[in-house]
């Protein structure tokens, strides 16, 4: 329970007490149950949200209280990734470029478009809105188990990362994924299709951070983890018609 508790005290802005003491190893695999937890509460605020306004509004009111319940801990990460992996530096000037506080145009624009995304897919989700609210924070927060446990930090001085990257999590942790992999059996078909996404992208990031800067920060795990919610989002919003 301690290490669930220090992973929702890492990733949202739940006030669970003092901070816990930080065992990386156990605390990363709670990341999908810290998803789920999220999206519990984002699918009972979609369903008491729905009764007085349409889809619209409220799909911009879930994508707002994903940023509320994380503090925007993702998306500062999002922001700052795409200045340093856009900035077409080398790989050493563009980790220097994610640390500078201040936000530039392609970080604007990453951002910009992540949340646009979310709010245009999750309008037109209607079956199973309820589970795929329940289970895409969780997926994407897995995500970023596997950013932890496959690639090198990229800030040896130090960082919001360090401590996750002191002792790597076993393979056995990886294994909370199959949590929500589980649950979203009850979507049915389309489920294949959200699995086999989750699996190809988590790949593709992976792969493309350690091309361009062999590496990952703490930045570019909020980011992977916001580019896999707005996919996730969007092949949700996909596949009913496509099994119709």
């Amino acid at each position: 329970m301690k290490h669930l508790i220090s992973a929702f005290q890492f990733l949202t802005i739940f006030p669970l007490g003092k901070p816990q003491e930080l065992d990386a190893s156990k605390t990363t695999a709670c990341f999908p149950l810290v998803g789920l937890g999220i999206g519990l509460i984002l699918l009972l605020a979609d369903h008491l949200l729905s009764m007085l306004w349409p889809v619209s509004v409220v799909s911009l009111l879930d994508i707002t209280l994903l940023a509320i319940l994380s503090g925007g801990l993702h998306l500062d990460g999002l922001g700052d990734t795409a200045d340093g992996l856009f900035s077409h530096k080398s790989p050493e000037r563009a980790l220097a470029i994610m640390r500078d506080s201040r936000i530039g145009a392609m970080g604007l624009l990453a951002i910009l478009f992540v949340l646009a995304i979310k709010w245009a897919s999750l309008q037109g989700v209607v079956a199973h809105r309820s589970l795929y609210l329940l289970i895409i924070p969780a997926y994407s927060r897995g995500a970023m188990m596997f950013g932890i446990k496959f690639l090198d930090y990229g800030r040896p001085e130090g960082g919001v990362g360090t401590d996750f990257f002191s002792r790597k999590p076993p393979m056995i942790a990886l294994t909370s994924i199959l949590l929500p992999g589980c649950i979203s059996l009850w979507i049915g078909y389309p489920a294949i299709w959200l699995n086999g996404l989750f699996i190809l992208l988590t790949a593709l990031i992976l792969i493309y951070f350690k091309t361009r800067l062999g590496c990952i920060t703490g930045d570019m795990l909020g980011a992977m983890a916001e580019v896999e919610e707005a996919c996730l989002f969007l092949v949700a919003c996909a596949s009913p018609p496509i099994f119709s």
